[in-house]
């Protein structure tokens, strides 16, 4: 049995005669006859009435007709899946605030596109709240999102803590703040401040720190990359979590320099989130397997207290619990 042969006698009782079946299938209508008996014969059923005046479904043909039309449902869905799963396997959309770039995202791409060199990996910055609402939607894949360490986790995403850290202030070298061992808030106050716009962890974070108070110029911008490129050009200073500044090329070339805040031990963790309960391509899983590797690489690698690796509890790749909390890190 062939699916064309079931496709033929959906469009004879669709068009009620072989003869239009025939014009609309571009067949000769001997050829569409026979295709047709050769069905009648596997089955042992009599599916057309054959008459001098054409062909039309017959009684035990009709009977059958349920039965067909869900075997061609069930066929059309598994194209579809297919479809759905060949263009997910050559696309995938990260959303990210821009944390930990240069230390895992980036280089977690490179590896990504060594064994996918077909899948197109399309990186959109977004803010906190904007990133969780595409991946509920199924617009993203992933999404790269930090947290402050007393935030609760989204219930409807999977969620694995990548890298835990705390706060830096993030100046040039030739700021007045270069010559501190630690940034008090009252140090911050007399600097132009560089904050990140309401929707970003950073920027409850520095509301928080601040208490109400107010440095003598802000600016408001999207993203770590760009408030570090604000410094670089010598507008301000900024707050930042200190794994999206470790590596970082502006550090490395000695256009941006940190200083610990006086103090403060908040923790900040960037963590890796996607949805529940769907089917998950394989470059998908690839890619978030990727990143969660090298955030256990790199925590791994450098003494605890240096920027970005402070070690999650043993045996939860979330981390400690959240509010008594704890959130699994295993894929769904």
């Amino acid at each position: 049995m062939r699916m064309e042969q079931l496709e033929y006698l959906a469009a004879v009782t669709r068009l009620g005669s072989l003869r239009r079946a025939a014009e609309e299938l571009h067949l000769s209508q001997p050829a569409l006859s026979e295709t047709l008996r050769n069905l009648e014969r596997e089955l042992g059923v009599d599916l057309l009435e054959r008459r001098r005046s054409g062909a039309k479904i017959s009684r035990e043909g009709r009977e059958l007709l349920p039965h067909i039309a869900g075997v061609l449902e069930a066929v059309d869905r598994l194209r579809q899946a297919a479809d759905e799963q060949h263009q997910n396997s050559r696309r995938l959309r990260l959303g990210t605030v821009n944390a930990a770039t240069v230390t895992l995202l980036a280089p977690a791409i490179r590896e990504f596109r060594a064994t996918h060199p077909s899948t197109q990996v399309e990186v959109i910055t977004e803010r906190q709240d904007g990133i969780q609402q595409h991946l509920t939607e199924g617009s993203f894949d992933l999404g790269l999102v930090s947290y402050l360490g007393d935030d609760d986790l989204p219930p409807s995403l999977h969620t694995t803590e990548l890298l835990r850290g705390h706060p830096v202030v993030c100046i040039r070298p030739d700021s007045p703040l270069a010559a501190l061992n630690a940034v008090t808030v009252t140090d911050l106050l007399v600097q132009p401040l560089i904050m990140m716009r309401s929707g970003y962890a950073m920027h409850r974070y520095i509301h928080r720190l601040l208490q109400g108070a107010a440095p003598p110029f802000s600016y408001s911008a999207d993203g770590a990359e760009m408030c570090k490129l604000m410094v670089a050009e010598g507008l301000g200073v900024t707050v930042l979590p200190d794994y999206s500044v470790l590596d970082d090329p502006l550090k490395r070339s000695g256009l941006i320099i940190c200083r610990p805040l006086a103090n403060d031990t908040t923790d900040l963790r960037v963590v890796i989130q996607r949805r529940h309960a769907r089917p998950v391509p394989t470059a998908e899983q690839d890619l978030h397997a990727i990143l969660v590797r090298r955030a256990t690489e790199r925590r791994a690698s450098q003494p605890a207290g240096q920027a970005g690796v402070h070690p999650a509890q043993p045996g939860n790749r979330m981390g400690p619990a959240v509010n008594g909390r704890s959130q699994s890190g295993d894929p769904s």
